[in-house]
């Protein structure tokens, strides 16, 4: 289990695998992807100085591509999301769904290319210094998406839902492959401590990467008429 008291920001109670709130279960699990991630960090910087074995990228590639892709990302993307476009009438094309999307698939682009090189071992200077810069590049991407997914989509995704009478989700158990790979990142952990974030993070879309160029903001793409027309009524009051 993780035991690093320099990172405890990282590392409350062990996640839950029961059948909970998938919003809940959904942002317990992004302690361990961020903790995970920290570690990565650690790995990448040694095996680019050579103080740590190159074969150990493909433990966090399982980590990464099972417990966050295959178990936390597609609960995301086949429960949450269709729920919020079939019960609060949310787009699917545009906005906040629409980003948190494309974000998998550009970070499963960055896992890819260090596939890549770890299937040929990186073993040169020139690969040790890209593993390293794709490690950071993957890990500057998911920290601002976890930041995005916890202080936006999660909280303004339970308060639609419940407006339409929707208070539980399905929430399925991790499979005996998904179990195995979240053990494997609290392994790699103890092994390669977790680094703190060396990028700024921060709450709400103002911080979120995507907020202008990719999406206009919770309240233009989500909002209705009749939350515009309380906001209204709120400033003009104060």
């Amino acid at each position: 289990m993780i035991d690093d008291s320099r990172h405890t920001r990282f590392a409350p109670p062990a996640l839950r695998f029961d059948t909970v709130k998938l919003t809940d279960s959904l942002r317990n699990e992004h302690i361990l992807i961020e903790t995970v991630l920290g570690s990565m960090r650690t790995w990448a910087d040694r095996a680019a100085e050579g103080a740590a074995p190159v074969a150990d990228g493909k433990r966090f590639m399982t980590f990464f591509r099972v417990f966050a892709g295959a178990f936390h990302h597609e609960r995301e993307e086949v429960v949450l999301f269709p729920a919020l476009v079939r019960e609060a009438g949310l787009p699917a094309d545009r906005g906040p769904i629409a980003v948190i999307v494309d974000d998998h698939h550009r970070m499963a682009a960055i896992l890819d290319g260090i596939e890549a090189l770890l299937a040929r071992d990186a073993s040169r200077d020139g690969d040790l210094g890209e593993l390293r810069e794709l490690a950071k590049s993957y890990s500057h991407e998911l920290w601002a998406h976890i930041d995005a997914e916890n202080s936006v989509l999660l909280p303004e995704s339970e308060e639609r839902l419940r407006q339409n009478g929707i208070h539980e989700l399905p929430c399925r158990e991790p499979d005996e492959n998904e179990s195995a790979a979240a053990r494997t990142g609290e392994e790699l952990v103890a092994v390669y401590p977790s680094m703190e974030p060396d990028t700024i993070r921060g709450e709400g879309c103002m911080m979120c990467p995507a907020y202008g160029p990719r999406c206009g903001g919770v309240e233009r793409e989500w909002w209705n008429d009749n939350e515009w027309d309380e906001f209204a009524d709120h400033i003009g009051a104060s």
